[in-house]
């Protein structure tokens, strides 16, 4: 069976060099091609200097010049929904670990996949233990009324609250709204954090830090902690590879990896 040909969207960023040193290993997949905002020649070496790829700052432009099944992107939610635009039509399925996305950007992502037939991969996290708390924050959110969410990351991430935080919310407040206790007075606006239905975020930032979220319920007498802790970004190489293999098989935009792994 030939290679899964790929390309990387926002190839020179620390996640995007990750994933071209994961692809390169992968025999059953090929990188064909690198794109990113950053001026550069017409090639790009990969990380282990066995070979280069074609290289551009257009996808488009990269198109005509290369062909591809999938399109891995780690940029920025803008470029991730314009590099929707452009590749779904040329049958090109989008891997999207990019965050911030809106509501709106999630209802576009969703029309070009129905509109196209072709599979979209959006993964908020693909580390398999933050898949794996998702799963397990969501069987136990029915017994509880009261939740928070405390995600910290690293100072250059440039959106507040995390995607994952989000998606966690979303898996355990999308059918019910929880208690949130407002105090009476706050010197302090904003203490309390973000609200989702009742479930508060809290976001933090600062050096030292690369990926972690925690999930507090409470109830009279107790509270249930579950947390995940990200140490390296190769923790999200196999999530990641799983994407790359399960897109190629879809044919409709998928929300994270708790299908692909059978987590419902």
């Amino acid at each position: 069976m030939a290679p899964i040909s790929v390309i990387v969207h926002g190839a020179r960023g620390r996640m995007g060099q990750e994933c071209l040193r994961t692809l390169a290993r992968d025999p059953a997949v090929e990188v064909v091609g690198a794109v990113d905002v950053v001026p550069g020649g017409e090639t790009l070496p990969l990380p282990d200097g066995a070979r280069s790829v074609p290289y551009s700052t257009s996808l488009e432009r990269l198109l005509s010049r290369c062909a591809a099944q999938v399109v891995v992107d780690f940029s920025v939610a803008e470029a991730a929904v314009a590099m929707a635009r452009v590749a779904v039509p040329r049958d090109v399925r989008p891997v999207i670990g990019t965050t911030g996305l809106s509501e709106k950007d999630l209802g576009t992502l969703d029309a070009l996949s129905r509109e196209h037939g072709v599979g979209i991969l959006l993964v908020p996290n693909f580390a398999l233990g933050a898949v794996v708390l998702t799963y397990l924050v969501r069987q136990a959110a029915r017994f509880f009324e009261y939740a928070d969410i405390f995600e910290a990351h690293h100072e250059a991430k440039i959106d507040a609250p995390s995607g994952t935080a989000l998606a966690i919310a979303r898996a355990i407040a999308e059918e019910k709204r929880f208690k949130r206790p407002v105090p009476q007075k706050e010197p302090l606006a904003g203490t309390r954090g973000g609200d989702y239905n009742g479930v508060a975020i809290h976001s933090t930032r600062m050096p030292g830090r690369l990926a972690h979220h925690e999930v507090v319920f409470g109830a009279p007498g107790q509270t249930l902690t579950l947390r995940h802790d990200t140490l390296s970004r190769e923790c999200y190489m196999p999530g990641l590879l799983l994407a790359v293999k399960e897109v190629v098989k879809r044919r409709t935009l998928v929300i994270g990896l708790e299908e692909v792994l059978g987590l419902h």
